[in-house]
């Protein structure tokens, strides 16, 4: 993203989006996947079982080979603010259809902004490509832009309750850790996608007032690493009709 990850004082996207940790990751991952002709092989990790798991993406990683990935699931980038468009979300929504998988779009929120017009933004970049079944949509709010607690909580419920009205999905919230635990009060309607890089995958408990977890992001190297509670089946029936 651009302004992307910490689940302590910064946000996971936003620390990992610093160019100079990209960098560092981008060598830590060629390092560790030497040989693999400059295409990330991400392997899922031996804790997956019981859980599901999966990847997301952004423009950071615009040529990543989903043929290559074990995952079961795929989240990717659309869009940011009020007019902000990821140049890879097209062909990464076409991969991620033609791989089969459980897919997923997220829109970066930005509070200071206006939640209608921002949410307007999202639904009119992902409506531009072809929708599936199962498809499942996120707010991923990670910036108080310098705003109240309130105000980001508010602006969060706006956004959410506006794009469920408008497709009759209830969208993920996805945040860090600690930030849901702040700013994210009254949105337990709403699956969540937590953040946490300080514990395994799936050794966590859900903050503020939600009462379980639906996935949990517990690394982001080489690549955002995911691990789901739900069945890829279970996953869908959170998605478009």
């Amino acid at each position: 993203m651009p302004h992307h990850r910490s689940v302590t004082a910064a946000s996971p996207r936003e620390e990992r989006r610093s160019p100079s940790r990209k960098r560092l990751g981008l060598a830590v991952a060629v390092a560790a996947l030497a040989g693999s002709a400059g295409t990330f092989v991400v392997a899922s990790p031996a804790h997956a079982n019981p859980y599901t798991y999966g990847q997301d993406v952004s423009g950071y990683e615009s040529d990543y080979d989903w043929n290559t990935s074990r995952a079961q699931f795929g989240f990717v980038k659309a869009t940011e603010g009020l007019d902000f468009t990821d140049s890879s979300f097209a062909r990464h929504w076409r991969e991620l259809a033609k791989k089969g998988i459980v897919r997923g779009v997220y829109h970066y929120g930005h509070p200071a902004n206006n939640p209608i017009a921002e949410a307007d933004h999202f639904l009119s970049v992902v409506n531009s490509q072809p929708a599936r079944p199962g498809d499942l949509l996120v707010l991923d709010l990670e910036t108080s832009d310098g705003q109240s607690v309130e105000r980001v909580n508010s602006w969060a419920k706006t956004w959410l309750a506006y794009v469920k009205a408008k497709t009759g999905v209830a969208p993920m919230f996805y945040s860090g850790w600690n930030f849901a635990e702040t700013y994210g009060r009254g949105l337990s309607a709403y699956p969540l996608w937590v953040a946490n890089y300080n514990r395994p995958g799936g050794d966590i408990s859900p903050p503020a007032d939600w009462k379980t977890w639906t996935i949990h992001q517990y690394t982001d190297t080489p690549i955002d690493q995911n691990v789901s509670t739900l069945t890829p089946k279970q996953l869908r029936a959170l998605g478009r009709r």
